[in-house]
């Protein structure tokens, strides 16, 4: 199957989702190359980047299921190959 290098952008303002957006994430593991995360205190939120290596369709997935999270918005960017 036909895999694109994406990066995920994820700002946490409510921490009541950080478990729930690990256990996700985790789910998806197969497919992350790295992940990188930032508490940002100064204005109470986390930033949270992931470099996934899947189809289109596994990381648009991803991406609606950790953006349903109350207190979670993502933003996705595809490499061009």
């Amino acid at each position: 199957m036909q895999t694109t290098v994406a990066v995920m952008g994820i700002i946490v303002k409510d921490t009541h989702a950080v478990e729930q957006l690990n256990a996700t994430l985790h789910a998806y593991g197969e497919h992350i190359i790295g992940r990188m995360g930032l508490p940002y205190r100064q204005k109470g939120i986390h930033i949270i980047s992931i470099a996934l290596d899947a189809p289109k369709t596994i990381i648009a997935e991803l991406a609606d299921k950790l953006g349903a999270l109350d207190g979670v918005s993502v933003q996705t960017a595809y490499s061009e190959t």
